[in-house]
């Protein structure tokens, strides 16, 4: 059996269809089969402002920036800026009442372009240099988390350099143990990787009893994220219930805990198979499980933290090629090569991920032929979409919308070959906009000084 005969033919959606779920909640695709979003039409964004593009629908991220704040309204919520930052999304995510999630001095460059609250900016990071704390302690961030021993070191050495601040307010980052049902490169709460203190062994205990005993660091609480693009919930009330098991013991020996951060990694949907848990629905689970948990040991319900960036930021985000070539590989698939690649989408290399893809500039009453996005760079992994459905007569020139890019497409873009990275447009009530402009090779060449 060939490999077109052995794709099941109900994985094809009817030809314009738009599954809803998938795309941005402004989409819409017309008789004519133009796609639009945030109200401009796909063929004008691509004529003004070329191809590939990210465009960014700002209505959606604020309505998912709200639903965030609303179901987790007695939760701590920062926005993941590492799966999304411009200074425009975090705008949206400081009028939206939300806190921001960095992770390096480059995510808090951006916190300070747009004047984001001190108090409302969580510094995380793995092997945070000292010059990156110290610009978080200079900058005043509500909270650091805390990652490693080495890491507390520097935190003691820096704080007296900065007397008219208070004591740093930090988290213990906790690895409980856990292993998310997700990609391996994203499951970060089992113990064969690099974050956090281990519980097992003891060494999240030793390093809370540190903190408790220096004069100049203050201890706020326990921090936990296992992994990202998760649909269930099992791994995050397993990782919870482990977190609140430490902070009672430690708390019956006079330690006081009152922060409990459960971290990210809620899932999205980037096909027609794809079901996360809704967010009203993620946000009653974990409130329940807490409390339930907290009341079985007897200790208070701590100030409850999260920190979704993909569940925010993915849906809000379209990604517009043209295409150059087509290849039809008879028995097997129709290779389409767009003027992008993994240069601009790095996950399906990288984590084996799925996405849609959609004709966005004509209609087609052609039937359904599996197909296989490709970019064009010299790389055989230079897949986009590695299994979908386009119309037969898909040729060169024509647009294609990529749903679900929003996160960890521009944010993982690179120069692979020197190609410039693309421009990221904003759309809103019928209007087009470039908040990060296109690279040029100008733009490559600058930072050349050899």
């Amino acid at each position: 059996m060939s490999v077109a005969e052995n794709q099941s033919t109900t994985l094809a959606p009817e030809i314009g269809e738009l599954r809803p779920h998938i795309w941005p909640t402004t989409a819409t695709q017309g008789t004519d089969g133009v796609l639009s979003i945030g109200g401009v039409p796909a063929t004008e964004i691509a004529e003004r402002h070329g191809t590939p593009a990210f465009v960014f629908d700002e209505s959606d991220f604020r309505m998912r920036c709200a639903a965030f704040r609303k179901a987790f309204h007695d939760f701590d919520v920062y926005y993941a800026s590492k799966a999304f930052l411009t200074r425009t999304s975090a705008r949206l995510a400081e009028e939206a009442g939300l806190g921001l999630d960095v992770c390096t001095e480059g995510e808090l460059a951006y916190a300070a372009a747009v004047g984001f609250p001190a108090e409302r900016v969580l510094m995380h990071g793995n092997n945070k240099s000292a010059a990156e704390l110290a610009a978080a302690l200079e900058y005043g961030v509500g909270r650091i988390v805390v990652d490693s021993r080495e890491e507390l070191d520097r935190l003691e050495i820096l704080a007296p350099s900065f007397p008219g601040t208070r004591k740093p307010r930090v988290l213990l980052r906790v690895t409980v143990g856990v292993r998310a049902d997700t990609h391996a490169h994203i499951a970060t709460a089992h113990e064969d990787q690099k974050f956090g203190f281990s519980l097992v062994s003891g060494e999240a205990e030793d390093a809370v009893r540190r903190v408790v005993r220096s004069d100049l660091l203050e201890l706020r609480g326990l921090h936990s994220h296992i992994g990202s693009q998760i649909f269930g919930t099992a791994g995050f009330e397993a990782a919870a219930k482990r977190l609140l098991g430490l902070r009672a013991h430690l708390m019956q020996t006079g330690v006081d805990l009152p922060e409990l951060n459960l971290g990210g990694g809620f899932g999205i949907a980037y096909t027609s198979e794809d079901q996360p848990t809704p967010v009203e629905d993620m946000a009653d689970i974990l409130r329940t499980v807490v409390a339930k948990e907290c009341a079985t040991l007897g200790v208070p319900v701590p100030r409850l933290a999260i920190e979704p960036g993909r569940a925010i930021a993915g849906p809000s985000g379209v990604t517009l090629y043209r295409v150059g070539t087509v290849k039809r590989r008879e028995g097997i698939r129709t290779f389409v090569a767009v003027d992008g690649g993994m240069s601009d989408n790095v996950r399906t290399a990288l984590y084996d991920a799925d996405y849609s893809v959609q004709l966005a500039g004509r209609v087609s009453g052609a039937d359904p032929t599996l197909i296989r996005v490709v970019g064009k760079h010299c790389d055989a992994g230079d897949v986009v979409v590695r299994d979908g459905y386009l119309p037969a007569d898909i040729r060169a020139g024509d647009l294609l919308a990529v749903p679900g890019t929003g996160a960890y497409c521009r944010s993982l873009a690179h120069n692979y070959n020197q190609i410039p990275r693309p421009p990221v447009i904003a759309v809103a009530d019928g209007q087009s906009r470039e908040i990060v402009r296109r690279e040029t090779a100008e733009d490559l060449m600058r930072l050349d000084v050899g």
